[in-house]
């Protein structure tokens, strides 16, 4: 261990991740057409050099000096007396450094033209900021759900990056305010290693296309495997019909939502519940509020296991209510009372302030009964 690795675990130091050089773009081929300037200048330089030396007696630094302020013209004159034999050479080394430069000069004005060197700073850029991301999410393709997915996950300050093939991506990204974005096909592995795959939460491909939808969750799952990630990534698609969801869920998609089914159940509420679709509209639905509503899973070593509801004192101690609980076996319980049991690995739904859920999950994991019953 080093010196500088002692130091940075001394001071508790992390260094700044990077991505895997091996999809960072080649930036030194785009200099590619500097090399024949860059060439001439040297052998300029050389010849001019040995010219002063071998005609006028200069030492090598005085021809190395008289050399370069030739060559560039900056108009310093003679540094010692020259021969008229110099002086020619003199005129003669000017012209082709005129020449040279005149040429570096249009060279650099064609490179940047063709925008491939900008193009690649930008593109080094924005990978090295993505490898900083962790726990965030990669979303597939641009679209209208698209524009209003990253507003609610930017309104909840969740991390995500925008993948997508189209050449326009970067307009697309300035004008919706994508933060971070990799213009590749998503499903690609080259596409999961840009976009940092492997410290993200999961996935969200939301195409119309149901090809794309599989292969992309074909994919992801493959890249779990051959990369070894410990925890299952959560995907979430899109699907237009029923078929599509049931599809999409057997081929490892965690949620499928459909647009159409969630518009009618919507549409059917309003209709049929009107004051309860405002509730929910007003508390659940705004990202302002501060209410919220969360399931909580129970563990095999949780303290609460086979203990009745109202025995948690969960109202009490977080100022939560459970409105639902879900079994192992899939089993939904709307509204159970207070006598209810709580089984192993069921789900409670919760509903209560953002604080008092997060207590709750910490008694829910506790193995002994918590020191906040004695006051309650």
């Amino acid at each position: 261990m080093n010196l500088n690795t002692r130091l940075r675990n001394f001071l508790n130091w992390e260094e700044t991740p990077k991505p895997d050089p091996s999809i960072l773009p080649d930036f030194y081929t785009n200099l590619h057409a500097f090399r024949l300037p860059i060439v001439f200048t040297i052998m300029t330089m050389l010849i001019g050099t040995m010219g002063y030396i071998l005609i006028d007696d200069f030492s090598l630094m005085d021809a190395i000096y008289q050399t370069g302020i030739t060559f560039t013209t900056v108009g310093f004159g003679e540094i010692a007396p020259i021969s008229d034999a110099g002086r020619i050479f003199t005129i003669t080394l000017i012209i082709a450094g005129f020449a040279v430069f005149s040429m570096a000069v249009g060279i650099m004005v064609t490179e940047l033209n063709r925008g491939h060197l900008l193009r690649t700073l930008k593109e080094r850029s924005m990978l090295y900021k993505v490898a900083r991301l962790k726990k965030h999410f990669v979303i597939c393709y641009h679209n209208d759900y698209t524009i209003e997915v990253t507003q609610q996950l930017r309104s909840n300050h969740i991390p995500f990056v925008v993948v997508d093939p189209r050449a326009d991506l970067d307009e697309i990204a300035e004008k919706y305010h994508y933060p971070y974005f990799i213009q590749e096909e998503p499903h690609t592995e080259e596409a999961m290693l840009k976009s940092h795959l492997s410290s993200a939460d999961g996935m969200i491909t939301l195409s119309s296309s149901m090809a794309d939808n599989i292969a992309i969750i074909a994919s992801v799952r493959l890249f779990e495997k051959e990369h070894l990630i410990p925890t299952p990534y959560n995907i979430i698609s899109a699907a237009e019909t029923e078929s599509d969801v049931s599809k999409l869920k057997k081929l490892g998609a965690d949620t499928v939502v459909s647009a159409t089914k969630l518009t009618a159940q919507r549409i059917t509420a309003m209709a049929a519940r009107p004051e309860m679709e405002n509730l929910l509209e007003e508390f659940l639905y705004q990202t302002d509020t501060p209410l919220d509503m969360e399931e909580v899973f129970v563990p095999k070593y949780s303290w609460i296991v086979l203990h009745k509801l109202k025995e948690t004192h969960l109202r009490q101690i977080a100022n939560v209510a459970v409105v639902g609980m879900t079994k192992k076996d899939g089993k939904f319980t709307p509204m159970p009372d207070g006598n209810k049991l709580v089984s192993s690995e069921s789900k409670l739904l919760v509903i209560g302030t953002q604080k008092g859920i997060n207590i709750t999950k910490g008694l829910v994991n506790k193995r002994q009964k918590p020191e906040e019953l004695k006051y309650v």
